[in-house]
């Protein structure tokens, strides 16, 4: 469910006002989820996230800003993540970082936070959209948070060339059957799946915000050729990248 989500809100999609919609992430009982304002102020939340703040209910969030909520080094933390995506426009994806969980303790999550386009003018951002999921680490497991982070890291500078499922155990500093199920238990997907994602993530941006040839998308987002990079994305994405492409443009006008 949680892929649909991020699938939805890159085409600009995501009905968040729907009520049904917000019931369905309620039952997302170990991802936090919030939709907040250009002032960082939540607007949406699940039941998740009312429980990791120490609160009882929706109405003690709405309308509040993580400093009311969390610690200031947490909450300084966050609003920066929300002002690099309110500036650049640009998603911050799988950050690694420690939220306080209902028990009182901190634990390791992976964030995503995506930008959402204002009703009024679509070529501004006009909020944000935010899922932290739960990776099951206490804040002192730094030997599984490193591996993580060097992984992220890794795919990031690398995207472009080959990558290896060797090359990622070795910067993660751990052998590859360690480095499957730490993957799996932290983002759902293998080693390569991960790589593959990050792929088509690349490669949708780059068709929705610059002019490039599909072949030159190719090259940058790391796929063998052209051929190879059409038949992933339509396969992950149900649209050619031509298709996506003309979605994206009649989207913003």
């Amino acid at each position: 469910m949680t892929s649909d989500i991020h699938r939805l809100l890159n085409r600009g999609e995501f009905p968040i006002a729907q009520p049904e919609i917000l019931e369905l992430i309620d039952l997302l009982v170990d991802v936090m989820f919030c939709m907040k304002d250009t002032d960082s102020r939540y607007r949406a939340v699940n039941h998740a996230f009312v429980r990791r703040a120490g609160c009882r209910s929706k109405r003690d969030v709405i309308g509040r800003r993580a400093p009311d909520l969390f610690s200031e080094p947490l909450a300084r933390r966050y609003e920066e993540q929300d002002r690099r995506v309110f500036a650049t426009g640009r998603p911050l994806r799988d950050e690694l970082e420690l939220i306080q969980r209902e028990d009182a303790s901190l634990g390791w999550y992976v964030t995503t936070k995506l930008p959402v386009a204002a009703r009024e003018d679509p070529e501004q951002v006009g909020g944000l959209v935010s899922i932290s999921r739960d990776l099951r680490t206490s804040s002192s497991d730094e030997d599984s948070v490193r591996a993580l982070r060097n992984v992220v890291e890794l795919v990031r500078e690398r995207l472009a060339e080959t990558i290896r499922v060797i090359d990622i155990a070795t910067a993660a500093e751990l052998s590859p059957s360690q480095l499957e199920r730490r993957m799996r238990n932290a983002f759902g997907l293998s080693a390569m799946q991960y790589v593959l994602r990050a792929r088509v993530e690349r490669a949708a941006e780059l068709l929705s915000n610059t002019e490039l040839p599909l072949a030159e998308v190719a090259v940058l987002a790391g796929f063998y050729d052209q051929a190879d990079f059409t038949k992933r994305f339509a396969r992950l994405t149900n649209e050619t990248p031509a298709q996506f492409r003309v979605h994206q443009r009649r989207i913003s006008g």
